[in-house]
């Protein structure tokens, strides 16, 4: 767990934890580094200590998330606090030991373990670009709460901590020099533990600068004064008043963390260490007893990392090798398919139904790479690599020898019928068929292949080089070897993948396309089109409901429409929000933000805004419901379809739920995904909320029985 060594009289107390790829914060690791560090103040004989990391790549990690995620579940608080203030007591007992204390930064120093380097009297990193220091704390729900709210302002000054406390900032050892986060670069380890021995012999009555020698003991001093300015002081207001007005309006007031953190600071700060380190401690256990930490951490850390390493896949199925790769339409999403593939390494064939296309559609590549180049983040040599990879042609000839075809061409059927059986015509057996489509059954679609073990639905989202999720869509006769290479081919490009069972709409397209019918629903109930728009964005979702329908294009989802009508005779008028894309499309000609005409308005030298000749469509009403309402109604009509899709056998999980929900179409990433929502807000209470909702807005807000009878037994999806 830790090594422990003492050299001229400085001790060195290093992380090495066995089984960990990294050390991290827990039980064990905190239990061996008070043993450790007990053992070296209490030696006479020592006269410093270097904390410092065994591991090649890694100081220390922060916490282990697996560890911490059994603490939420089964939080007790009154438990919690009496650990958490043990380690506040701990960490400020060992910087004020007498002591000098350096931290040897070896490799990444995140969360806990910057918050470890803090404690010491000073820092040294070795001078790697690829090495993180920070505290991310806040990006998984929680805040730096063994002493980072309370040391990193009192070093640097709350102006110059604040963002990196808020926004869980991550930085180079050169960028954490230049704030003061460390003391000293070094260019290797040898180097580091010298400076470090060094310093030690030079400073022996280290201490913080916060502290003073006062009859024998450290104690904190009261003259200290916070850099740039305390909290009672005109920078102080100036900072904190607007700032936590910023903050809520960057936060909504969906991300309690951030408010937490700013409590911290202003309350700790006025008051000494000690007491400023028990203040956060009875904060950080008050935000962990709420759902969001909770869910970010289940789903955005713990599920995501297992979705990345292709969890999804059949395991007696062997790992694919995929050389070659076919993608059939040059457009926007097949372009940026085969942009996706080339930077994996992987040799693509674009082939469109022009050269001419295809070149087009291989621009979008070169664009990209003009781009990298220009910000440095590529050269041009790798550049040129990538794009030697992308093979343009209007010959199907061409896509001989492909391992995996992506279809990527318009969302009509008959097309993507005759693109099957013209490519199957060349392609080895053995290849696997994936269709990009977001709505059209895989089933049906498997009806034009003549090998349908191996057709597969391969759903991106736009733009593709951008967007993180990739849905993978099982029909009928879609065998594991088609899953497990269509799994193996989306980690290999470094997105996350989750597989889904066959439906009209899937799950992503299904349930994202509830939170704009119910945007135009309420729009056509006489509700402001504004206030739908700013409810949107209060609840937690990245733009509001009509603009994105703008943006995905409203002849897009009428299109959608009556390919429905034909193939279940469900009638468009039949569908929320289908009497106004109806209207839209077939007689006022507004198909969105692509024909500069749709819910918005779109000047050719100004700002969008919503278009004026809603009011006399749908005349607003003089009563206008309460944003709470407008928020609930929002999320819960998401995540009844959701739960509809968990009940038919579309998603295999609710973890599968969450991972999509955030990563496809933003669905309020603090709740940690749309199940952990339902989970947050409680059975119960959603299934009451449902039925009213029902009452007054619709019977698709109704709960299903099996949604009714988990909430009778107060069961819960995690």
């Amino acid at each position: 767990m830790i090594k422990y060594s003492v050299e001229n009289g400085i001790a060195t107390v290093s992380f090495d934890m066995q089984g960990y790829p990294m050390n991290v914060m827990n039980d064990d690791s905190m239990k061996a580094f008070h043993e450790n560090m007990t053992n070296a103040i209490q030696d006479s004989n020592v006269k410093g200590i270097i904390i410092a990391s065994e591991k090649e790549d890694n100081f220390f990690a922060g916490a282990d998330l697996k560890w911490l995620q059994g603490l939420l579940k089964n939080f007790d608080a009154k438990k919690q606090f009496e650990s958490q203030k043990n380690l506040e007591l701990m960490f400020r007992s060992f910087e004020t030991c007498g002591k000098p204390l350096v931290a040897a930064i070896n490799g990444h120093a995140l969360g806990g373990g910057y918050e470890i380097a803090l404690l010491c009297h000073y820092r040294i990193a070795i001078n790697n670009p690829k090495i993180k220091i920070g505290l991310p704390e806040a990006k998984i729900g929680l805040f730096p709460g063994a002493g980072g709210t309370q040391r990193l302002p009192r070093m640097l000054g709350i102006e110059a901590a604040a963002p990196i406390l808020l926004e869980g900032k991550e930085m180079s050892p050169q960028d954490a020099l230049k704030v003061g986060m460390i003391n000293e670069l070094a260019a290797n380890r040898e180097e580091m533990l010298a400076a470090a021995r060094k310093w030690i012999e030079a400073n022996p009555k280290a201490m913080q600068p916060w502290d003073e020698e006062k009859k024998g003991k450290i104690v904190y001093k009261d003259s200290f004064k916070i850099p740039n300015g305390a909290i009672q002081s005109p920078k102080g207001a100036m900072l904190m008043l607007p700032g936590t007005a910023l903050m809520m309006d960057k936060t909504k007031g969906n991300y309690p963390a951030q408010l937490y953190i700013m409590k911290c600071v202003y309350e700790g700060l006025q008051v000494p260490i000690d007491k400023g380190l028990i203040i956060e401690a009875r904060y950080f256990v008050e935000l962990m007893g709420r759902p969001e930490p909770r869910g970010m951490i289940r789903t955005l850390f713990v599920a995501m990392g297992e979705a990345n390493k292709g969890i999804a896949r059949p395991k007696n199925i062997p790992v694919a090798t995929i050389k070659k790769v076919g993608v059939l339409g040059a457009g926007l999403m097949g372009a940026g398919v085969a942009y996706v593939t080339a930077m994996a390494g992987m040799q693509v064939v674009l082939k469109d139904v022009t050269l001419a296309a295809a070149e087009k559609g291989k621009d979008y590549s070169r664009d990209l790479c003009k781009k990298g180049i220009s910000k440095g983040k590529t050269t041009q040599e790798k550049s040129d690599a990538l794009l030697n990879l992308i093979q343009t042609t209007e010959n199907v000839k061409d896509l001989e020898g492909c391992d995996l075809i992506i279809e990527a061409v318009f969302e009509n059927r008959e097309l993507k019928y005759k693109v099957t059986q013209e490519t199957e015509a060349v392609i080895p057996a053995t290849a696997v068929f994936g269709s990009n489509t977001s709505t059209l059954p895989i089933t049906g679609l498997a009806e034009a292949s003549v090998r349908p073990d191996n057709f597969i639905g391969i759903h991106f989202f736009s733009p593709v080089d951008k967007m993180p999720l990739v849905e993978i869509i099982k029909g009928k006769k879609t065998s594991e070897h088609a899953i497990a290479l269509t799994v193996d081919y989306v980690t290999k490009i470094r997105k996350t993948p989750i597989v889904v069972e066959d439906s009209r709409g899937f799950y992503t397209s299904r349930c994202f396309g509830t939170y704009t019918s119910e945007g135009i629903e309420m729009v056509a109930e006489g509700i402001h089109p504004q206030l739908v728009e700013t409810a949107g964005v209060m609840a937690g979702m990245p733009v509001g409901p009509l603009d994105v329908a703008d943006a995905v294009a409203i002849d897009l989802a009428y299109k959608v429409m009556k390919q429905q009508e034909q193939d279940t005779g469900e009638k468009i008028e039949s569908i929320p929000s289908g009497k106004v894309v109806k209207k839209f499309v077939e007689e006022l000609e507004r198909f969105g933000k692509k024909n500069g005409k749709g819910f918005y308005a779109y000047p050719e030298n100004g700002k969008k805004y919503i278009w004026e000749g809603l009011a006399e469509l749908y005349p607003v009403k003089a009563e206008q419901p309460d944003m709470e309402y407008l928020k609930r109604r929002i999320l819960h009509r998401q995540a009844i379809e959701a739960v509809k899709c968990l009940e038919e056998g579309v998603l295999h999980s609710a973890t599968d739920g969450d991972i999509g929900s955030i990563l496809a179409w933003g669905f309020a990433p603090y709740t940690g995904g749309i199940f952990s929502y339902v989970d947050g807000v409680g059975l119960q209470k959603f299934v009451k909320e449902l039925d009213e909702l029902a009452d007054v807005s619709g019977e698709r807000f109704r709960p299903t029985a099996k949604l009714r009878e988990m909430a009778q037994k107060n069961e819960t999806f995690f």
